[in-house]
């Protein structure tokens, strides 16, 4: 016989406690970057300094007492279901920027963009730690993680530092993944926070944050469309909306179980345990964004029908929705970032080395690419992919959102829509992560079909450049 929980006990209130900590952590930075001049400059966004905030009492805590200061499972649950419930919310929003052969062709270049990053990080990553292999004699495979931990988030460099741990050797690989991608985090709020300087210095930006939304006022049809339902009936308007995100996002964790159960059968191998599935519960979004997508479409027919009178969707509540869930991400990714590999001297040399080179390299590419391939938003355009190069997609939205807060360019919509396209050219490097770890000449022929791959999606990216010089 179970014992019932009692309302004082902590698991009532964990969970609670841990989602105040973290607001009130982001409502003190606020203030902050409102009173104190320095910080103001500096120009960090609320959630990020929030999450630095907690992540230095967190380690007083643990140098006073032993103990964390904060639950560090709740903060990944809250960091991996915010990322999947705010592209939810973006899908959700009935915006018509992606119309068009021209929006179409940004959406196909941004996801040659981002392969093209992952498979410059890699070769950087790899091309590192197999030099330093030779001298340290680390594991050589292991700037593998660069684009994993960098360009995919904790998920995937957790899920594949594992697997290099477990099945090929590489000793602490998970915390080693770990590490590289709390080092994304602070790698794109660094770079991020430099750019926006290099913006203001140039003129293009205020130097406030949020300063955009003076440009963007919000009208009144934003929050009460003509044939929307009303905001309050018998069912509140954001009780509905907050309602359709999580019905989405639901049946795509539905999809998931099906197709996860699907490799628990076994037909596909190792194959399907080591690679498969990892890539199912990473792209948690991508199958939201799938179904958000799919109901967005059938509300829209039934409404076009007749069958229902009053539109259900509004863009303006399902952006903050998204906002809530991008800044809530962000903030507790920063917090839980664990930087335990550091503890081991053979990783600190090579963690530093291909984090820091990582992070250079791909504010240099994004930088180069972005003004060609977007020359009306390259400023929007480079902040989003960096965050989301560096962290993660929310990361790279908790950066955009400094200069295009109401989201009124082409580059929020890139990002979602890029995804498939994304999958299919990065299939092959996904598909090499079992080859790497298994030899250091299996790990050297890696590095070269990875270049080689690279410089296939650059002929991609600049397609129209290249050929029209030839026809010329």
């Amino acid at each position: 016989m179970t014992s019932a929980l009692n309302f004082w006990d902590a698991p009532v209130w964990s969970f609670v406690v841990t989602l105040t900590e973290l607001l009130a952590a982001m409502m003190v930075a606020h203030i902050l970057i409102q009173v104190v001049p320095l910080i103001k400059k500096m120009m960090i966004p609320s959630s990020v300094l929030g999450g630095f905030l907690i992540l230095f009492v967190n380690f007083i805590y643990k140098l006073i007492t032993g103990s964390p200061f904060l639950e560090r499972s709740i903060l990944e649950i809250l960091t991996y279901h915010g990322l999947g419930i705010g592209f939810v919310a973006m899908a959700l929003q009935t915006t018509k920027k992606a119309v068009g052969k021209k929006r179409s062709r940004d959406v196909f270049n941004t996801s040659c963009i981002v392969v093209s990053s992952y498979l410059i990080q890699a070769v950087v990553g790899i091309g590192i730690t197999v030099i330093l292999s030779l001298i340290l004699g680390n594991f050589p495979a292991s700037g593998f993680l660069v684009p994993l931990g960098y360009g995919q988030g904790p998920g995937q460099a957790y899920n594949w530092g594992k697997t290099y741990e477990m099945q090929y050797g590489f000793a602490h690989g998970t915390s080693f993944g770990l590490t590289v991608a709390a080092m994304g985090f602070v790698s794109a709020s660094i770079g991020g926070i430099i750019y926006l300087n290099v913006m203001r210095r140039k003129g293009k930006f205020s130097g406030i944050l949020g300063e955009g939304a003076v440009n963007q006022k919000l009208r009144p049809e934003d929050i009460q469309g003509e044939k929307e339902i009303p905001i309050s009936d018998s069912m509140d308007k954001m009780t509905i909306q907050l309602a359709l995100v999580l019905i989405g996002y639901v049946i795509g964790y539905l999809i998931m179980m099906l197709l996860n159960a699907f490799i628990n059968t076994g037909v596909l191998g190792n194959f399907g345990y080591n690679t498969i599935q990892p890539l199912i519960w990473g792209f948690n979004f991508l199958f939201g964004i799938l179904t958000a997508t799919i109901i967005k479409k059938v509300l829209s027919v039934l409404t076009k029908a007749g069958l229902m009178k009053r539109t259900y969707t509004n863009d303006f509540m399902q952006s903050r929705i998204s906002g809530v869930m991008f800044d809530l991400m962000v903030v507790a990714s920063i917090a839980s970032i664990d930087l335990s590999a550091f503890q081991y001297p053979e990783f600190i040399i090579p963690l530093a080395v291909v984090c820091v080179a990582a992070a250079v390299v791909t504010y240099i590419y994004l930088n180069a690419v972005c003004g060609k391939i977007y020359p009306e938003y390259r400023d929007e355009a480079w902040l989003s992919l960096y965050g989301m190069l560096t962290g993660t997609a929310s990361t790279g939205v908790i950066l955009l959102r400094e200069v295009d807060p109401m989201f009124k360019t082409p580059a929020s919509d890139n990002l979602i829509l890029q995804n498939l396209w994304s999958i299919i050219f990065g299939a092959p490097m996904l598909l090499l992560l079992g080859v790497a770890p298994q030899s250091m000449g299996k790990c050297l022929m890696v590095l070269g079909v990875v270049a080689l791959l690279f410089l296939g999606m650059t002929v991609i990216l600049f397609r129209n450049r290249i050929f029209r010089k030839k026809a010329k």
